[in-house]
């Protein structure tokens, strides 16, 4: 019987209590993912390069010594000491910040599609789990059913109404459960390793999975639209913005560079004259200009700027085509495992109601285990492919999560 929706973080959980379990192992993954920890070290990083940009050039000191000293008027000059600072053209340096903090938005988006990627993937992976587990208990269910009928052909040899091939027949049958039963244990175990690294945690940690594996009654409504401002669309905006503001840093480099200084030259007295200003030391104040006459580079840089807006244009054109394709596949195939679900529902009714007739007929006397087996045959292949319709809807729901919330 199908229940309620229950949207939430844990993605269509069925239950409350449901949802906060998958919703606590999404959190854990959240904070221990070492993926998730790297691309926040390197968010910090391009915030941490606005305050490396925000300087100027560095400033010039140089002292020379004369060894042949010059005669002036006033005396020998001994030595030069110099200081000098460029200035980059007024609002390059803002430019450059702008520029950098437009790289690092881009890095905080690629952040925030990873943590989507990370709760999908978390979302899938646990409700494999849940589905092992499921077909395992199928299978336990239908061992055990299989052993009454070898209790029931054992009676019929005794009275003559059954043979020992019969017998045979149902210990194969276990055997061959037993065999998809050992092949699903190691599955899990290998799906549970794999969901314990997201969590970055010890790959042996048991997981909990007792939830209500089950359709729910209505789907979510799902809004198209929403998918125009999915992370992975607007990361393509953010880097339009970055080509941006890097031409406007550009265009700020063409501009001159100013420079500042002084220069002091100490000078000797001279000994053998008495006169104003005899041994003065010198100090020239100094202004200097940078000018790029030969600009090519930064209409080449122009140009490549243009040419990587259209570039980006066009490949945010085709990721959103490629998002549509996807959301409209995983509501097809959402569709299509409700569609499987109601099917096998019907199916398996009327094969556990072929099971209650020939149970019947081994009370007047007659039993066919052949058909015993081809019933509990199809019984078991209906109730694994409900298994699978279910869990085919809610790896495609975590799919639609994904693109359209």
């Amino acid at each position: 019987m199908r229940i309620n929706l229950i949207t939430c973080l844990a993605l269509f959980v069925v239950g409350v209590s449901n949802a906060q379990q998958l919703e606590k192992y999404i959190g854990e993954a959240l904070t221990r993912n070492p993926e998730l920890k790297a691309l926040e070290k390197s968010y910090e990083i391009a915030s941490e390069k606005v305050i490396e940009v925000n300087t100027l050039p560095n400033t010039e000191f140089s002292a020379g010594y004369f060894v042949s000293e010059p005669e002036t008027r006033t005396g020998a000059q001994k030595a030069r000491f110099s200081v000098k600072q460029m200035i980059p053209w007024f609002g390059t340096i803002t430019a450059r910040e702008n520029y950098v903090s437009s790289l690092a938005d881009t890095q905080y988006i690629d952040s925030s599609i990873a943590k989507r990627k990370l709760t999908l993937a978390v979302t899938q992976s646990f409700y494999k789990l849940v589905s092992n587990q499921e077909k395992q208990q199928i299978l336990v269910e239908n061992i055990e059913l299989l052993e009454t009928y070898e209790k029931l052909a054992l009676t019929s040899v005794e009275v003559g109404n059954a043979s020992a091939v019969d017998v045979l027949k149902l210990q194969i049958r276990q055997n061959e459960l037993m065999q998809k039963m050992k092949i699903l244990q190691q599955d899990f175990l290998s799906e549970r390793v794999a969901f314990n690294l997201m969590l970055n945690r010890d790959e042996n940690l048991d997981i909990e999975t007792n939830v209500r594996f089950e359709i729910p009654s209505e789907a979510e409504n799902i809004n198209v639209e929403i998918l125009e401002i999915h992370p992975e669309l607007l990361k393509f905006d953010k880097m339009y913005k970055s080509v941006e503001t890097s031409e406007l840093v550009n265009q700020k480099e063409t501009g001159p560079n100013l420079g500042f200084g002084l220069d002091y030259i100490p000078v000797a007295e001279r000994p053998d004259m008495d006169m104003i200003d005899n041994g003065k030391d010198i100090i020239m104040p100094m202004v200097s200009i940078s000018i790029p006459i030969f600009n090519k580079k930064y209409k080449s840089v122009s140009r490549q700027n243009e040419l990587r807006q259209q570039e980006i244009t066009s490949q945010k054109e085709n990721k959103l085509n490629t998002l549509k394709t996807l959301l409209n596949t995983a509501i097809a195939n959402r569709m299509s495992a409700e569609i499987m679900f109601d099917i096998q529902s019907v199916n398996l009714k009327q094969a556990k109601d072929a099971e209650e007739i020939l149970i019947k007929n081994y009370e007047t006397g007659v039993i066919d285990f052949n058909d015993i087996l081809d019933i509990q045959e199809l019984q078991l292949k209906f109730e694994m492919d409900l298994i699978g319709a279910v869990q085919e809807y809610y790896l495609q729901s975590a799919v639609i999560y994904y693109l359209a919330k």
